[in-house]
């Protein structure tokens, strides 16, 4: 298990997300405050504030491939 800070504040950037991750046989949850939304649910995703960096979490034992794929969303 893996947690990130990722930014998502394009519908662009949102669907760009959620076919990176769609590529993976792994799970994804998306943490803002109190709601953990399936990070693979663009309809989800749309249900956050996306104003401001989200929580990733990735439960896979390797993810140095995921986390390559997915670096034009990581918060530096």
């Amino acid at each position: 298990m893996h947690t990130v800070q990722i930014n998502l504040n394009s519908v662009d950037k949102v669907r760009a997300f959620v076919h990176s991750v769609n590529r993976f046989n792994a799970e994804f949850d998306l943490v803002s405050g109190r709601f953990v939304i399936d990070a693979k649910s663009i309809m989800g995703i749309f249900s956050l504030d996306l104003s401001k960096p989200i929580d990733l979490t990735i439960y896979n034992d390797d993810d140095t491939e995921i986390l390559e794929s997915l670096k034009p969303f990581l918060v530096q």
